[in-house]
């Protein structure tokens, strides 16, 4: 099965810009903001500011970065 890449139209950090994501990604990403209460816009602007590299591939590694963390949080007792 072959993933979609869906680009879109965002605000990070007051400006206009556009990120490429596959479909998984961009469902990835919005149960993120789900959790954390805030909006993809804030979270965008967040990733930004930390990793000033291409968006998409900075949020694709905050993406895994995140799922890594929380893995761990589940499995160590």
């Amino acid at each position: 099965m072959r993933s979609v890449v869906k680009k879109r139209s965002v605000m990070v950090g007051g400006h206009k810009t556009s990120i490429s994501l596959e479909n998984e990604f961009w469902d990835a990403l919005n149960l993120i903001v789900r959790t954390r209460n805030t909006s993809i816009s804030i979270l965008l602007g967040s990733i930004a500011t930390e990793r000033p590299q291409n968006l998409s591939s900075a949020v694709r590694v905050f993406i895994l970065d995140y799922y890594r963390k929380n893995s761990r949080d589940f499995t160590s007792d």
